[in-house]
């Protein structure tokens, strides 16, 4: 059991959000449990309350609190890359109906804020060499996606 777990306040997408984000990532991802609210509950009786799931080994709960708390970049889920193959796939897919933003930064269709960071990022970032790190960090201001091969080679 995970000690501490990402909670997500949704308005009424939590389950949807949940079965999205376990299509993207697949693997060691799926809905652990699903609580409906019931008459006690200040949500409509029947309908998903929370859903808790596992998204790439990690443990997530998702609530339908309605539209009160929308989500803000002051959070993120960042996501180590393996390859600059699996950036591409889950840029393609998360910003399916949400926008693009800057340095690697992106929104999906839901207003959650998301992180891909490729392989060699940081590294590229913390070169011994301050010109080489410099540059590496001017090329990925100027990036959406982030390119690995072109922060190596700045």
């Amino acid at each position: 059991m995970q000690k501490i777990k990402t909670f997500l306040w949704f308005d009424n997408q939590a389950e949807e959000a949940a079965n999205h984000y376990i299509s993207v990532f697949g693997g060691d991802s799926e809905v652990l449990n699903t609580t409906y609210y019931n008459e006690a509950a200040p949500g409509e009786t029947g309908k998903v309350m929370t859903v808790d799931f596992l998204l790439a080994g990690q443990e997530y709960i998702a609530l339908n609190g309605g539209p009160r708390f929308p989500f803000t970049e002051a959070i993120s889920l960042s996501v180590d890359c393996a390859s600059q193959e699996e950036v591409d796939t889950l840029w393609s897919r998360l910003t399916e109906g949400g926008e693009e933003g800057r340095c690697g930064w992106l929104k999906d269709k839901y207003g959650l804020s998301w992180q891909l960071v490729p392989q060699g990022m940081n590294e590229a970032l913390s070169d011994p060499d301050p010109a080489k790190a410099e540059r590496a960090m001017k090329a990925m201001l100027g990036m959406t996606k982030l390119d690995i091969e072109a922060l190596r080679n700045a």
